[in-house]
């Protein structure tokens, strides 16, 4: 691989927008930007696809110095306008329509927020070039053909569902703005993030609400499903290193190496832990940590969905020098120390406040 190596800058030099704020990752990775000095702006719509009020509760908590503009990414004029306004030299956009089993009933959705959406980003960024353009991909995109563990020099060519396309997608528009602009971009293929303050669809959080209430988990298929679980602080810290290493041309001469372009700015990468966890193991542990027992209530595979995700995560670590911190075992305790807060704190007055704000 031949090429000049990227400049780099600290996290304090440069002013950060990050879209989907609100997000799970999002609240995570502006709490972390401002704790280290970064100067932030947010954007997200407070879309509706769950409860808007647990986004709110979310920031208040996370990061309230934050100021977040309530704009949709499919307003291009408003993220244009906005992107102009503030000259960010680091766009992080986590922004997007997310759930693999939502996408084949609500398919529409997917089109407006993640291809629609995401046009205005790049065009944003035309317009009003930053060093950096980050954004969201998933392990989704590597569908059920690619060996494991899952590489970034795979092809990932057959998608399950439309929202591992529309992140297949992504990757592909991305390319050709950088190709086209020469606009540094970077894809992360977030492998199952999990946490304190994760999406309420997520199946670690609807494991953890049917053993407190002690109703039946629905599992589909036999529990051998695996996920490679990776813990929120780990993807928040690897996507600020990768962030601040823009990417440059590499002048590639390896044809199979499909995560790096010869011709742009542009590269994907794994974010990761590395290490599988089936749906069984997943319910132990949870059971455990809350001193519940779990009831499992079997139903067949849905569609869409890969038996297994597994990271490679050589590059990033080669590239960052950062390896995953957070064992399982132990995010597992630390989300369920959160879990149990609030649980208590949902039905107080407390919530209620956060929530408004």
């Amino acid at each position: 691989m031949t090429g000049t190596e990227p400049a780099r800058f600290d996290v304090a030099e440069r002013r950060w927008l990050v879209t989907g704020a609100a997000g799970f990752i999002g609240a995570h990775l502006c709490r972390a930007l401002i704790r280290q000095g970064a100067s932030v702006v947010g954007l997200d719509n407070f879309d509706p696809y769950y409860d808007p009020a647990y986004k709110r509760a979310r920031v208040a908590a996370l990061a309230p110095e934050v100021p977040i503009h309530r704009i949709d990414l499919a307003d291009h004029d408003a993220v244009v306008e906005l992107v102009a306004d503030e000259r960010p030299g680091v766009v992080v956009n986590l922004a997007a329509q997310a759930g693999v089993r939502n996408s084949i009933d609500n398919p529409r959705s997917y089109v407006a927020s993640n291809l629609v959406g995401f046009t205005s980003v790049l065009e944003a960024c035309r317009i009003t070039p930053p060093d950096h353009l980050v954004y969201a991909s998933s392990s989704s995109v590597y569908g059920s053909t690619s060996p494991t563990p899952f590489a970034v020099e795979h092809a990932a060519d057959h998608p399950l569902n439309l929202y591992a396309a529309s992140k297949r997608a992504n990757e592909l528009m991305a390319h050709s703005y950088s190709q086209l602009f020469d606009l540094p971009s970077t894809g992360l293929r977030f492998f199952t993030v999990y946490g304190p303050w994760g999406r309420p669809d997520m199946a670690y959080l609807l494991f953890a609400e049917a053993i407190t209430a002690g109703t039946p988990i629905q599992v589909f298929g036999d529990g051998s499903a695996a996920r490679d679980f990776t813990y929120v602080d780990d993807i928040v810290e690897s996507l600020i290193a990768t962030a601040l290493r823009p990417t440059a041309v590499t002048g590639t001469e390896d044809p199979d190496d499909l995560s790096v372009s010869p011709i742009a700015p542009w590269r994907v990468l794994n974010i990761g832990h590395g290490q599988q966890v089936t749906v069984d193991q997943l319910i132990t542990s949870l059971a455990r940590c809350l001193g519940r027992d779990a009831v499992r209530e079997t139903s067949t595979r849905q569609r869409g969905e890969a038996p297994v995700t597994h990271a490679d995560v050589a590059r990033l670590h080669r590239m960052t020098g950062l390896k995953p911190n957070v064992p399982f075992e132990e995010g597992i305790v630390r989300f369920c120390d959160w879990y149990r807060s609030w649980q208590d704190l949902s039905g107080s007055d407390a919530a209620s406040d956060l929530a408004s704000r």
